[in-house]
């Protein structure tokens, strides 16, 4: 409740800031809360940051809102360059984040001595905030993952060799943007060093970079996600170590395997091989009509894998192959950029 301790003069300058403040939070908050729901379709969130506004909104007492006639705002309408340079989704739940933060801290200082509950409120909202803010990027981040996923059809994946680097830079300008990195031959400082070199240039081409095995390389490098295989880390310990920010794809072959992949929460799956592959030589081909019997009811994105080139791609479209990953054919090309291209068009064609 208010009190009547400090003079009146000052009592309307202290309701202007908490009224502007006010103001400033509840916008702030529905900015995120429309991304939440909009954006991210997460309804726990929308309805938190709801709660958030309705809280400020019941304690945005009349008392500060008539404050606004006595004195005038000589600084209304002031802006700052860096509102126009917010051009991603992350900046503007940052900037809104801290907006919302700010005003939080303001109302929380300046109600601490006439309105004690706005004051705790004020100061209870702001550290949730700190928390929301990082859940909705690490959204954002795999919502944008999952989407890239989705919608290409070409998944690389590397094979150790000389000018690695401009290879799989070749393969980015062509238009791929699924890269998924395998450590074979160095030390693991080398292979930090590397995965962070390729994560520079994926990050330039707006594309994933998938770690093969390493949660730790994944986690240093900050890729975008992880690949395993049978006999690596269980999904649900890489997920405990990663976070739901990043994305991770299972190699999988027979139905109890994709079940339990889907049980635990992967986001893609990657199926073979479809046909002999010296990459996985002690691997039988399980072929075309048992893989269109494991995949006729997935509802996650899945990768056809092993022996697959140029030749056979069109046959694999004829039998309703979306998508498919390649080693040998881009990393062993001369022309790894042209031969991306030719692949990424034979993809998007309708059968």
């Amino acid at each position: 409740m208010l009190n009547s301790n400090t003079t009146k003069a000052e009592d309307f300058k202290i309701y202007q800031i908490i009224d502007a403040n006010l103001d400033r939070a509840r916008e702030g908050l529905r900015v995120l809360e429309d991304w939440a729901r909009f954006g991210l379709g997460q309804e726990k969130y929308v309805e938190r940051i709801k709660n958030f506004r309705q809280i400020l909104g019941k304690n945005h007492l009349e008392v500060y809102k008539q404050s606004r006639n006595h004195t005038e705002d000589k600084c209304k309408g002031l802006t700052h360059k860096e509102q126009i340079n917010r051009k991603t989704s992350e900046q503007i739940i940052s900037s809104n984040s801290g907006r919302v933060q700010e005003a939080l801290r303001v109302i929380e200082e300046f109600s601490r001595l006439h309105n004690h509950e706005l004051s705790k409120i004020s100061s209870e909202i702001r550290y949730e905030i700190y928390t929301l803010e990082v859940d909705l990027l690490n959204l954002s981040k795999r919502t944008k993952s999952e989407e890239i996923l989705k919608e290409n059809n070409l998944y690389v994946i590397t094979d150790q060799k000389e000018n690695l680097l401009r290879t799989i830079e070749e393969i980015l300008i062509a238009g791929v943007r699924i890269i998924q990195h395998r450590f074979k031959k160095g030390t693991d400082k080398d292979h930090l060093q590397e995965a962070i070199q390729i994560k520079n240039l994926c990050k330039r081409y707006n594309s994933l970079l998938i770690i093969n095995d390493r949660v730790d390389i994944a986690l240093a490098s900050n890729a975008d996600g992880i690949h395993l295989g049978q006999d690596d880390l269980d999904l649900k310990t890489a997920r405990k170590l990663l976070g739901y920010s990043k994305i991770i794809g299972i190699s999988a072959n027979n139905e109890i395997d994709i079940s339990k992949a889907l049980k635990d929460g992967c986001d893609y799956i990657g199926i073979g091989p479809v046909f002999e592959t010296n990459t996985k030589k002690n691997k039988k081909p399980i072929g075309i009509e048992k893989i269109k019997t494991l995949t006729k009811d997935l509802n996650i994105p899945w990768f056809a894998i092993g022996g697959i080139n140029s030749n056979n791609i069109s046959h694999l479209k004829k039998n309703g192959f979306q998508k498919v990953a390649l080693v040998s054919q881009l990393m062993n090309s001369e022309d790894p950029k042209e031969d991306a291209i030719i692949i990424l068009k034979e993809l998007s064609h309708e059968n």
